[in-house]
């Protein structure tokens, strides 16, 4: 999210001039293998057509790419994102055969992975250097929480799990074509809004989460239940999630704009696949409410 500390970082470290670099034999200034600059003349022609080549072939190299200086690419962030997506899809496949075996186990690893993701998502976000462990493990957890989730909800509305990955997939692409055709812009200001009603919302779901496993007689889905009010708080989440898409993927473009280092790949590929999980989440809330 834009609100990342790990990201907000990222972007003092390019303030601070990570992204500058120069590329061997275009320093300016003084040659360092002729400190008094001194004419090939001088030197002798032997020395003269053996520097004049190496030079040429110095200018003939093409210039150094973002691979080469280690700077983030779109290849880095789609190679890690695919990477920890597996990670998610296979450890939930193992929380759906556990949850369905066992419903006891089911609602440990449902509970223990929303509590774990929630406690690694704070160290990933506010520790000051980038931890890929704790990046993976958190993909793991979340592959566990995600698949035993999946299977609760299966098992009580058949079909939902299915219907709420199709329109994932097809949220997920559609706001990325928003976002590369530039039907969404993603300003300052709009960072700034889409961001605070993040905050707004995450602060609600806590709430809301508390109220309906705690307080006798409270509806299954919390505030609002099944009914209109409920339904109108799953289509308002499944909004903001699919906003915070095009917050990702502008994350992504000033990364590699900015020239951040290419560990920041595993950061932005974080982020993206926890959006994409709470956008899955919320489809699933909203089709069950509707179901019910």
């Amino acid at each position: 999210m834009a609100s990342n500390p790990a990201f907000n970082r990222l972007e003092q470290d390019a303030q601070s001039g990570y992204a500058a670099f120069q590329e061997p034999g275009r320093q300016g200034g003084a040659n360092p293998n002729n400190p008094m600059n001194v004419s090939y003349a001088q030197q002798g022609m032997a020395d003269q057509w053996g520097s004049q080549q190496q030079l040429q072939d110095m200018y003939n190299q093409p210039s150094a790419g973002p691979v080469q200086t280690g700077r983030v690419t779109m290849d880095d962030v789609i190679m890690k994102t695919l990477g920890l997506f597996a990670l998610v899809l296979g450890f939930g496949a193992v929380g759906w055969i556990v949850a369905m075996r066992s419903p006891e186990l089911g609602f440990m690893l449902w509970m223990g992975g929303m509590i774990g993701t929630l406690v690694l998502g704070l160290v990933i976000a506010f520790k000051k250097t980038l931890s890929v462990p704790l990046i993976v493990g958190y993909a793991v957890l979340e592959g566990l929480f995600v698949g035993a989730v999946s299977q609760v909800f299966e098992e009580r509305w058949p079909g939902v799990v299915a219907t709420a990955a199709v329109a994932t997939a097809a949220t997920f692409i559609g706001m990325f074509l928003a976002y590369k055709s530039g039907l969404i812009k993603v300003t300052d200001k709009f960072r700034r809004i889409v961001t605070m009603m993040i905050f707004g919302y995450a602060i609600f779901a806590v709430v809301n989460f508390l109220y309906a496993m705690f307080f006798p007689g409270a509806p299954q889905f919390g505030f609002g239940g099944d009914g209109p009010l409920g339904i109108a708080i799953s289509v308002f989440a499944v909004g903001l999630a699919s906003v915070s898409l095009a917050l990702d993927f502008d994350m992504i473009d000033r990364a590699i704009a900015t020239g951040a280092p290419q560990k920041y790949s595993w950061l932005l590929a974080h982020g993206l696949i926890v959006t994409v999980v709470w956008l899955y989440i919320e489809f699933l809330r909203l089709f069950a409410r509707m179901r019910e």
